[in-house]
């Protein structure tokens, strides 16, 4: 864990998901290489700066419900990407400024700029893991140092499980970080899919390859699969851009057409 901001080297001769995310959410932590794929993208869906908003307006409506209807007080955010204001731990300390966040990236661009994230409450605690999502033994260990899993805590996986192939054991994370979890935990999920726009997305996911990333495309039942055992908040798994509209604060309006990603959040008895 750290509380500063380390030098490290950041490779901009290629594009990377997270500053092509960035680029979509009209961040500045991003390189010519990421805007030059985020264009070809968008040639080809011109929905795709929808999708990502679409997403990260998810977790934030995510994070108001559980912070607030639940009672959560514990997070633990896996796969976090560039900061991009309102952070979870802002949602999540606004409603309870003694909630506990730990972030987990294992991507140097994130860790350059963890300090960003780790700007919380007086009262709170915001922590920052570098571990790879693929090590859920490690991220719990780690996690534990700041989170009490003898209590609920809210796992979010957003947009994460794209990137992890079910042959590369993306059920078994999954399994092992929701085991650990106490009842009364959640857990917040987005997913790629291609049930809406199935030509758009091979595509995309093809010029992802091109760049070097291994991208998953997962069904409705797929998606589903993450889930079992547990008990679906309403409305169940949906495009993210459907779960909770009631949820939103400020919301820009974001366009009409589909958005690829299923969303959902679910509680561990």
């Amino acid at each position: 864990m750290t509380g500063t901001e380390p030098a490290v080297h950041i490779d901009t001769t290629r594009p990377h998901p997270a500053r092509v995310y960035d680029w979509y959410l009209g961040g500045k932590d991003n390189y010519p290489v990421d805007e030059a794929l985020g264009r070809q993208i968008m040639a080809i869906d011109t929905g795709a700066p929808r999708a990502a908003r679409s997403n990260r307006r998810f977790m934030q409506r995510a994070t108001r419900h559980l912070a607030g209807a639940e009672g959560i007080r514990q997070f633990l955010d896996i796969g976090t990407g560039i900061p991009t204001e309102p952070n979870l731990h802002q949602i999540a300390q606004s409603f309870a400024p003694d909630a506990r966040v730990v972030y987990v990236d294992n991507d140097p661009i994130v860790l350059a700029h963890a300090g960003a994230l780790l700007r919380g409450t007086p009262e709170g605690v915001t922590e920052y893991v570098q571990a790879d999502a693929r090590d859920p033994r490690t991220i719990l260990e780690q996690a534990s140092q700041v989170l009490d899993f003898d209590r609920p805590i809210a796992l979010s996986l957003i947009a994460l499980l794209h990137f992890v192939a079910d042959e590369d054991g993306a059920h078994d994370v999954v399994g092992t970080l929701v085991e650990a979890l106490a009842p009364g935990s959640h857990l917040v999920l987005s997913c790629m899919t291609a049930d809406f726009e199935p030509e758009n997305v091979q595509e995309g996911i093809a010029r992802y390859a091109a760049g070097g990333v291994t991208l998953v495309a997962r069904s409705h039942a797929e998606v589903g699969r993450f889930f079992a055992g547990l008990d679906l908040v309403e409305p169940g798994i949906v495009s993210v851009r459907d779960w909770r509209p009631d949820l939103a604060r400020d919301e820009a309006p974001l366009g009409d057409g589909p958005v690829s990603l299923y969303g959902g959040v679910a509680r561990k008895g």
